[in-house]
């Protein structure tokens, strides 16, 4: 057998040694991954309703005891019903996170997946139970550009978003919109309730994410309409 042949059949064991190995090795971690990702979505889902603090480090075990007496996955109808967590995978229901106290809802939370310049913008926006203002903002994945469009996982960018008003004066769906610069001197005095401080050279990813969260919040209209008129029903037990 000439050199050039062992040299291939050695190469050729190699790869399906390693292919084994590396099959193996993403099998055996792939519970630990699959946790790991269920503990960062509850942690975002807690972060939006200000449950835990962005400048502190939780072990796992706290983020899911803190979850589990705050926090409850129900689905809601085209009508603005809450439904069990069952239903969610029977369209047309939404998925809806509720924070409550002491058994009566202090605020849900809107998962958000919308298109962003380079990518899928991913995170959580809480609403307070008067289905009017936003409680909190949470970015937990994006494609965008670091240094520009990146500014959206900032601290200061989704804080900006806490006290913003999603209807007008009238009660009037508006949704919450990112400006393009500085609030103040950009967004006239009418429309100040509604916007965000846009980031510099970062015009059309302020854009995408105005236009992702204007759809995503319209369909959750019905039931913040019911939220605001206080006529939440829970689902029985």
């Amino acid at each position: 057998m000439s050199d050039m042949a062992k040299s291939i059949i050695f190469a050729v064991c190699m790869c399906i040694v390693l292919g084994i190995l590396l099959t193996t090795a993403a099998t055996a971690l792939q519970p630990l991954q699959q946790k790991n990702m269920e503990i960062n979505r509850k942690k975002n889902v807690l972060l939006a309703v200000n449950l835990v603090s962005r400048d502190k480090s939780y072990a796992p075990d706290e983020i899911m005891a803190i979850y589990d007496e705050k926090i409850e996955l129900f689905g809601v109808t085209q009508t603005g019903a809450i439904v069990e967590e069952d239903k969610i995978d029977k369209e047309p229901v939404l998925p809806i996170y509720l924070y409550l106290e002491n058994d009566a809802v202090n605020a849900y939370i809107v998962p958000i997946e919308t298109q962003g310049v380079w990518g899928m913008i991913s995170g959580y926006l809480a609403i307070d139970k008067d289905g009017s203002t936003v409680k909190g903002f949470t970015i937990t994945r994006h494609s965008e550009t670091p240094g520009l469009g990146g500014e959206i996982e900032r601290q200061w960018f989704q804080e900006n978003f806490e006290g913003k008003r999603i209807v007008d004066k009238h009660g009037t769906f508006v949704s919450v919109r990112v400006a393009r610069g500085e609030v103040e001197r950009q967004v006239p005095e009418e429309d100040k309730p509604h916007y965000v401080d846009g980031i510099s050279g970062a015009t059309l990813t302020g854009k995408y994410l105005s236009e992702g969260l204007k759809q995503i919040l319209s369909k959750y209209e019905p039931v913040s309409v019911r939220f605001r008129d206080n006529r939440i029903e829970m689902p029985e037990e």
